[in-house]
């Protein structure tokens, strides 16, 4: 897929509000500080779309990114470490909670996880949420090009090995990093496999 055009239409914390349209969404999110912004910068060929920070937690809002006037990229809030206060992180929680719960426009979400270090217990059951509330997902590993190939394959098996204990097949994945592009195409052209197969089932 090649991104034309990539343009910011909103930021709320009502699902309620979210855009009306029947366009498919594909939700990003993720621990905080795992290169969100940088990773949708990178797939959008847009340096500043969405706003990359040194603070964990800076996405504190459900945002919608219009691409190529026909589908919408969104950027959930991160869970995680944020530095907010915990009335805050129960407003997250909730509004993203009702986000997947209630936005039928969902094609699939894509779950970030740093593959810098080993399984990290709040991702392992934010994906099991998933799972259990049947939200189809891809997991996204990110900043690949801080490790070598063996550790990137040592770290992923070691996912595998904990998924595959409650998981009857290790759910989709790509192997991503802002710095170099690796999986630009890969998560791309799967997004693009997906609108094409809505589609035809409209039909």
């Amino acid at each position: 897929m090649h991104i034309k055009s990539a343009e910011f239409i909103m930021s709320n914390s009502d699902v309620a509000k979210c855009p009306n349209n029947r366009m498919p969404e594909y939700a990003f999110i993720g621990r905080s500080n795992v290169g969100k912004s940088s990773l949708i910068n990178m797939l959008t060929n847009k340096k500043s779309l969405a706003k990359t920070s040194g603070r964990p937690g800076k996405t504190q809002l459900i945002n919608h990114f219009l691409i190529n006037k026909n589908w919408y990229l969104v950027d959930l809030p991160g869970y995680g470490y944020a530095k907010v206060s915990k009335s805050a992180k129960k407003t997250f929680q909730k509004f993203i909670t009702q986000y997947f719960a209630l936005r039928e426009q969902l094609v699939s979400a894509f779950v970030l996880v740093d593959i810098r270090h080993k399984p990290q217990t709040i991702d392992l059951e934010f994906i099991q949420w998933l799972g259990e509330h049947a939200i189809p997902f891809s997991i996204v590993f990110t900043k690949a090009d801080k490790l070598k190939p063996k550790a990137i394959d040592n770290h992923v098996k070691a996912y595998k090995a904990i998924l595959l204990e409650t998981w009857e097949d290790m759910p989709n994945y790509f192997i991503t990093s802002s710095s170099n592009e690796t999986g630009k195409d890969a998560v791309l052209d799967y997004i693009d496999h997906l609108n094409s197969n809505m589609l035809l089932d409209s039909f």
